[in-house]
């Protein structure tokens, strides 16, 4: 039977990406308008790079990437790139069609929901306030309640330490096989891989069921607890 729902928050119940590269498009615009003399895809293509050696939660990535290009910090292109970005950051995030109701539906079937985030407290917290859902989860873990990102055992125990429930009652929720899916594995939770969500071609998962929509769950959930 399952007692919880813990998911992870990017590109499982909103859109990570999307969000992510139009808020850096119009953090280039913004630097460009104020000085950058470089082309649009050229500096955001070198942010990127930057991101995928860093992860995508760097804070200081339009720091760095202006020192790169100028050889010094520049505020005032600093700062018209961080304006753009967090104002098309927020016009930008979204969640996955039906996430929303699905949560409220799972809620009514008495679940506990819970979210595992590898992000920052102060990220996860500011997507899920934006998004209207942070009363929804009963618990919240993040990256810096534990010190360590997943697959490592530290962040589902506290999860299901906070939740109250043993890990075979749990279902885990997550778009990254080798972060979400492996991780809950090893503790016997049952998984479920959001396909919707995958940014890369997955031949196999590993996980018990592959979503094509976060509202599968729903039907998941009535085969597991034998909910007419």
């Amino acid at each position: 039977m399952i007692k919880a729902i813990i998911f992870d928050i990017d590109n499982t119940l909103l859109d990570f990406m999307t969000m992510k590269s139009n808020a850096i498009s119009s953090a280039v615009n913004g630097m460009i308008k104020n000085g950058l003399d470089m082309d649009k895809q050229t500096a955001i293509d070198q942010i990127f790079d930057i991101y995928n050696s860093k992860g995508y939660e760097h804070q200081e990535v339009l720091n760095e990437f202006i020192v790169n290009t100028l050889g010094k910090i520049d505020y005032k292109m600093l700062a018209a790139g961080i304006v753009e970005y967090k104002i098309a950051k927020e016009a930008s995030l979204s969640l996955y069609p039906g996430v929303k109701d699905t949560l409220i539906t799972l809620s009514k079937f008495g679940l506990k929901l819970g979210i595992l985030s590898d992000a920052p407290s102060r990220e996860a917290w500011i997507r899920l306030y934006i998004l209207k859902i942070h009363k929804i989860f009963n618990e919240v873990v993040t990256f810096n309640d534990t010190g360590f990102h997943k697959p490592a055992k530290q962040p589902f125990i506290k999860i299901t330490e906070l939740l109250d429930v043993d890990y075979k009652d749990c279902l885990m929720v997550g778009d990254w096989p080798e972060r979400d899916i492996k991780g809950a594995k090893q503790f016997g939770m049952k998984t479920a891989y959001a396909k919707y969500g995958s940014t890369t071609f997955v031949e196999s998962s590993g996980a018990d069921y592959e979503l094509d929509t976060i509202h599968e769950l729903i039907e998941i959930i009535k085969t597991e607890n034998d909910i007419l």
